[in-house]
């Protein structure tokens, strides 16, 4: 967890992960948000890396009171006097934040923290693939927005998620045939459901009838994908 988006690109540029931005004090009032990562400490832990200065340990000590401290690691990096490239002026407290540092610093400020490294990088966090998305009916096709919505609440996730960060946290949470058997699920429920009660003028309903970008679970997938749909309503009666 970072405080923003430059700080994603530093750190994306070290190593391969799910990585989620507090959009700085955006945090504090984000409740989806908070749940979120509430959600990944516990099933993936969560390792806090926030700026040095008293807005970086704000956000830290904010994070440390909405998390169970057994599942959250905090990496620290440096005072370093200076600024970064893309802005016109140092901070308040005149030291680098996290875009601003070396790869090799942010790397050992990990390992210091206790983060564990797999040995080679995976194409993307958990195996789900943009392609996969797209076979799914969930990115890039019609009707693909809405789908991602009604799964996106399926799950208890936050609406505000781009393509890409749905992505990175379906990685981060399942496999593969997990999301493949959610995503049926969804449309199953959608299929069952009155349009005027939850989908209003019927848009999402009569898109997920048709169903023809979803993809069946394969059998041998069946047993994690039965365990999967407990855990999603396990944690959508927790958010």
């Amino acid at each position: 967890m970072v405080e923003g988006r430059y700080d994603k690109n530093a750190l994306r540029q070290v190593v391969e992960a799910t990585v989620v931005c507090t959009d700085g004090f955006g945090i504090f009032r984000d409740r989806e948000k908070q749940a979120l990562l509430r959600r990944l400490a516990e099933e993936r832990g969560l390792v806090v890396l926030t700026d040095s200065d008293g807005a970086g340990q704000r956000i830290r000590g904010f994070i440390s009171g909405i998390t169970d401290p057994r599942y959250v690691k905090h990496a620290f990096i440096p005072d370093i006097p200076g600024k970064e490239r893309r802005k016109s002026a140092p901070s308040k407290e005149g030291t680098l934040g996290v875009e601003g540092m070396r790869p090799e610093i942010l790397l050992a400020a990990l390992r210091r923290a206790g983060a564990s490294f797999g040995e080679a990088p995976s194409p993307a966090p958990g195996g789900i693939r943009p392609g996969d998305l797209y076979r799914l009916g969930l990115s890039g096709g019609e009707g693909s927005a809405e789908k991602r919505r009604a799964l996106q609440k399926r799950l208890g996730l936050p609406a505000r998620m781009s393509v890409g960060q749905l992505r990175e946290t379906l990685g981060a949470l399942y496999t593969l045939p997990e999301l493949e058997a959610l995503v049926q699920a969804v449309q199953q429920e959608g299929q069952a459901d009155s349009p005027d009660e939850q989908y209003p003028g019927g848009a999402l309903q009569e898109q997920l009838g048709q169903g023809a970008l979803f993809r069946v679970p394969s059998p041998e997938g069946e047993e994690q994908a039965g365990e999967a749909q407990h855990r999603a309503g396990e944690h959508q009666d927790a958010f």
